[in-house]
């Protein structure tokens, strides 16, 4: 588990943004547990959310194998180098209306601090030119216009950002407004991977489904399983034993294929 996911975990219920006891899902199921992204609003948990999300997206598959950070002209060896800079297979980030919008933005410092360590001071880091877009829910007639705001998005590599995938509609218009304005979707990265089947007849998870329809590596931030090891090492406020016993209930009853 990454450093950003280690901390992130045990503040989410400092604003109830993770609950646990029993609740309805649209789907019909009794969940042991409740996420909701809308409450991850202090200035901590938001640090500690760009900061997870940009840990994801300075690792495969969104970066290349790295690159030395020193020319051949240098005086030191690549054997010298202990830190490679990966190299980002993406251009811009976007983030659908409304949640994705703050993510789309927020999240490009965090890029620059997670690859700090691996540049050299008189580098410039691979992923300083990487920029943000989001679309409006009503295109806007007057102006600059259009239902984009960022930057253009022809001919770039896209990532999408977002919090969850439900139905995977959002994600859907998404990829069509994007590659409607001659851009490339080459991932999609989203905060919580529940990771139970579809449905009765679906065996795959919303994120297995959308990476297989999309022909892209779909990834999560933070997965059911981080939540139930979390709470195995204790580290996870007002979850117990029986809170565990029923998430391990849930995750046997529900568990997906992929």
């Amino acid at each position: 588990m990454s450093d950003a996911k280690h901390t992130l975990l045990p503040l989410l219920p400092t604003t109830s943004a993770l609950t646990f006891g029993t609740y309805t899902l649209k789907s019909g199921r009794q969940s042991p547990y409740f996420f909701n992204s809308s409450l991850l609003y202090t200035a901590s948990l938001h640090h500690a959310v760009c900061s997870a999300y940009a840990s994801v997206l300075t690792s495969p598959p969104f970066t290349s194998k790295p690159q030395s950070q020193y020319s051949s002209s240098s005086t030191l060896s690549e054997s010298s180098n202990p830190t490679p800079i990966p190299i980002p297979t993406y251009d811009v980030l976007f983030g659908p209306a409304y949640k994705g919008i703050v993510l789309s933005g927020s999240i490009l410092p965090f890029l620059l601090l997670q690859a700090q360590h691996t540049t050299n001071p008189t580098t410039i880091s691979p992923f300083h030119s990487i920029s943000y877009a989001y679309n409006r829910k009503e295109p806007k007639p007057h102006g600059e216009g259009g239902s984009l705001v960022g930057c253009p998005v022809k001919d770039k590599r896209v990532v999408i950002v977002d919090d969850v995938i439900t139905a995977g509609t959002a994600i859907r218009e998404a990829v069509n407004l994007i590659r409607e304005e001659g851009g490339i979707v080459v991932g999609v990265v989203v905060l919580l991977d529940r990771q139970g089947r579809g449905g009765e007849e679906e065996p795959r998870s919303a994120l297995g489904v959308a990476s297989e329809e999309l022909g892209v590596p779909v990834k999560a931030v933070i997965r059911f399983e981080d939540l139930i090891g979390a709470v195995e090492e204790g580290r996870i406020p007002g979850a117990g034993e029986e809170e565990l016993r029923r998430m391990k209930e849930y995750r046997e009853r529900y568990r997906s294929r992929d």
